[in-house]
């Protein structure tokens, strides 16, 4: 099944899977995502365990950040699990979806899938007869989509992941009670909030403690200019995603650690997004500002989960079969972000971007399942690869010009 995930195949279905393996029929892989008998919490625990292996083994842990993000599946009708209209930020309104919490696992040598939750909506929990229909365990409750991200957590310190940073959107960071499950789990964070959120002012010198509250909109149209700095969010597509960046240290309000208001501006729209912070230790506004820029990578992750391991076209309704597709489609990516790691970037003097995980995807399916010769195939990956060094260069040097046009 993990074969006809990666094999680029127009439609991925159970029909469609079988007919790729050579199957008479889709039987088997029905059964195996139904009915047989394995445990696709214990092979996300090995996916995890696996990711964390290979992606961070040797990293310094503050470099490593755990990543929450959740992402909507458009399905049609009410029987399948966890259906509702619901937004989904995927499709940017309010649409019939299903909804699941992923967490990431993100370091300088790559980025995957290490676990997940589906969000059971309480039109569904409170529905016993709609549970059994689609074969909900009787232990499973209702739980937030921050409930679902801190037992992720809770699962990952538990098998010995031990990230230096956790980060994610609104979506989280806005939930106080998440930030102080992380806090009490000694865990660093940059999480992303919304501009009215109420903010601790600055702490008072005489008293050490804060003189009041203010949006985060407010607070931040106070800075002087000379908080404002340059830095860099971390590599894009396009060259160093640089912004403007303001940083205030808040109110410790009795507990221990430091915590900060992080403001991201965008040098050419002017944009605002910020960000609550918390570590155990004093870092500096270039950390925070590259952590809170790992956040994306687990959009990144999303987008190659669905377009090379067809993480969002599965056609089951039961909660067994959703979590074991989901399952494998995880694995399927982790394989192409571990082959995609370090040990795949060229020579810098070769003028070729590293290995992607399309690109990967792509030479699997081709040599798995060979129309040409293998040095055929090689030799289009190799110019696809160098045209890809070229025209990044051009977008590097189109984007600085167009930053110094800015500042002059």
């Amino acid at each position: 099944m993990v074969d006809g995930l990666l094999a680029g195949l127009p439609r991925a279905n159970c029909w469609t899977l079988a007919e790729h393996a050579g199957h008479r029929s889709p039987d088997r892989i029905q059964y195996l995502l139904g009915r047989a008998v394995w445990d696709d919490a214990a092979v996300r625990s090995e996916l995890a365990e696996y990711v964390a292996a290979n992606l961070t083994d040797g990293v310094d842990p503050d470099r490593v950040v755990l990543v929450f993000d959740e992402t909507g599946d458009q399905k049609k009708g009410s029987h399948t699990v966890g259906v509702q209209r619901q937004y989904s930020g995927t499709c940017g309104r309010i649409e019939n979806c299903q909804v699941a919490v992923f967490a990431t696992l993100a370091s300088p040598r790559g980025h995957a899938f290490i676990d997940v939750g589906l969000y059971l909506p309480q039109s569904w929990t409170t529905d016993p007869g709609r549970l059994a229909e689609a074969g909900v365990p009787e232990d499973v409750e209702f739980q937030t989509k921050p409930q679902l991200a801190l037992a992720m957590t809770d699962r990952a310190l538990a098998a010995g992941i031990l990230p230096g940073w956790v980060s994610a959107d609104e979506a989280y960071g806005d939930n106080p009670r998440l930030r102080q499950a992380f806090e009490e789990r000694h865990l660093n964070y940059v999480m992303a909030v919304s501009c009215d959120t109420q903010i601790p002012t600055p702490a008072d010198t005489s008293t050490g403690t804060g003189t009041g509250r203010m949006r985060a909109d407010e607070f931040a149209a106070q800075l002087p200019a000379t908080d404002w700095h340059l830095a860099s969010a971390g590599k894009g597509s396009k060259g160093e995603r640089l912004y403007h960046w303001a940083l205030t240290r808040l109110a410790n309000l009795s507990r221990a650690g430091y915590r900060w208001l992080l403001v991201r501006r965008h040098p050419a729209t002017g944009e605002q997004a910020y960000f609550l912070c918390h570590a155990t230790t004093d870092v500096s506004l270039a950390r925070l500002a590259t952590v809170a820029g790992t956040r994306w990578r687990i959009e990144e992750n999303i987008q190659v989960g669905k377009g090379c391991a067809a993480l969002d076209e599965h056609q089951v309704r039961t909660w067994t079969s959703w979590h074991r597709w989901t399952t494998l489609a995880m694995l399927a990516h982790a394989f192409l972000a571990v082959q995609a790691g370090p040990d795949s970037h060229p020579d810098p003097s070769r003028a070729m971007v590293p290995l992607t995980c399309n690109e990967i995807r792509h030479l699997r399916a081709t040599i798995t399942h060979p129309s040409h010769p293998l040095t055929h195939t090689i030799r289009w990956s190799r110019f696809r690869r160098h045209h890809q060094h070229h025209a990044r260069l051009c977008h590097y040097r189109r984007r600085n010009q167009d930053y110094e046009l800015r500042l002059y």
